[in-house]
């Protein structure tokens, strides 16, 4: 049912891939964005967020960002710094973290199999930023960023895999963040051959995460009249045995006009309170609060927590019994009262954040399982936004598909 296929991949010089890869777009702020590039005219940042290469204070999302993103790219490929191979390829993305490796087949995917459903989602995207990444897109004619794919892991898969790991990486770096990263091109017609055969056996592929741009894929695609390079996109496949999730945790500006004491009543009508606790989660339908200055541990009192795929997961308890009745976030897509900060900054970065003023409250959370997702996508349903925190992260410029 996966149709994959190889492409003539844009990738780094072997000698500049670890001055090239960059940690993804969405992942930074601008003041860190600035700081990486400062002594470095080979990170990826500049076509990724180019405003970077714009004064302070410049639309980070105008017209000419876009223009000066496509300026860079064009720099980093008649400098050479990136590369495009002659003949179509698929590439294996090896990264290893922490005592962990995850593999993955980096392959165009089909773009009517993921209007279709076959590859399913689990997650809204948020306007604004599914806006970007189209704009981006289309100014650079080429996705420069991965579309993260699971899959069940299955024999057939992993022995072609096997085959294709026979061959040695074009280049290996590690980042500093610790990681381990190796891209290894897949040229042999027999080792494509069997992937393709091997991937076409899967019922289906999960969106993990880069909702955003898949779905900016889908609409570059239907603007292009749904033929040629357009029709497919940039996408890293990975078994759901190496994957790993962390907490997607919230930042909520204010009180929604209340004072503490009423804020944490109306949190105690549902949930039993502890204070003083330790900031993480210890399981599944346990969440912590920290407001303050404390740290509250908030248990669901019996009935609250529905027997549903959806309704069920902590974000979305969190989501329906506090955030929107409590907050007066109706829609966390759109309303900019709320942040959403990856777990992989640990709650320091919550009680940080609310001791400095940027936020009156902060939400930790236990990570959703693949398990969960899976089962809430083949049930066509979606979660509410930012479930998930995949870690590590596929690095940009590692890749890029031209359109």
């Amino acid at each position: 049912m996966a149709r994959i296929l190889p492409f003539q991949g844009i990738r780094p010089r072997d000698d500049l891939a670890g001055s090239i890869i960059a940690p993804p777009y969405d992942v930074v702020s601008e003041a860190e964005a600035r700081a990486i590039v400062k002594d470095n005219p080979h990170s990826f940042l500049h076509v990724t967020r180019p405003e970077v290469d714009l004064p302070e204070g410049s639309d980070p999302h105008g017209p000419e960002a876009y223009k000066v993103a496509r300026a860079n790219l064009d720099r980093f490929l008649s400098e050479g710094w990136l590369i495009q191979d002659e003949a179509p390829c698929f590439y294996l993305y090896r990264q290893s973290w922490r005592g962990r490796t995850q593999i993955g087949l980096m392959a165009a995917c089909s773009i009517q199999e993921y209007d279709e459903g076959k590859i399913k989602k689990h997650e809204l995207t948020r306007p604004d930023k599914e806006q970007d990444r189209v704009d981006h897109i289309q100014a650079l004619d080429a996705q420069s960023g991965l579309v993260f794919l699971a899959y069940r892991d299955d024999d057939a898969i992993r022995r072609a895999m096997a085959q294709a790991e026979a061959q040695a990486p074009a280049w290996q770096v590690i980042t500093d963040d610790g990681v381990s990263h190796a891209l290894t091109p897949v040229r042999e017609p027999a080792a494509i051959e069997a992937l393709q055969s091997a991937f076409a056996e899967v019922p289906a592929l999960y969106v993990a995460d880069g909702h955003h741009r898949s779905a900016a894929a889908s609409r570059v695609c239907a603007a292009r009249g749904g033929s040629g390079r357009s029709a497919w996109f940039l996408a890293g496949l990975f078994p759901d045995s190496q994957l790993r999730i962390l907490a997607y945790n919230r930042l909520v500006r204010d009180l929604a006009g209340q004072t503490p004491g009423r804020f944490l009543a109306g949190v105690n009508a549902n949930f039993d309170l502890d204070a003083g606790v330790d900031p993480v989660p210890a399981a599944r339908g346990c969440w912590t609060m920290y407001l303050g200055g404390v740290w509250y541990e908030l248990r669901a009192r019996r009935g609250v927590v529905p027997d549903d795929p959806v309704g069920g997961l902590d974000v979305a308890v969190l989501q329906d019994r506090i955030l929107a009745p409590l907050l007066g976030i109706a829609d966390p897509r759109t309303d900019q009262r709320i942040s959403f900060v990856g777990g992989i900054r640990g709650h320091e970065a919550l009680s940080r954040a609310v001791d400095e003023g940027e936020a009156a409250v902060a939400f930790h959370l236990h990570p959703t399982g693949l398990d969960q997702l899976f089962a809430v996508a083949d049930a066509d349903r979606l979660m509410p936004p930012k479930s998930t925190w995949f870690e590590p992260k596929l690095r940009g410029g590692v890749l890029l598909h031209q359109i």
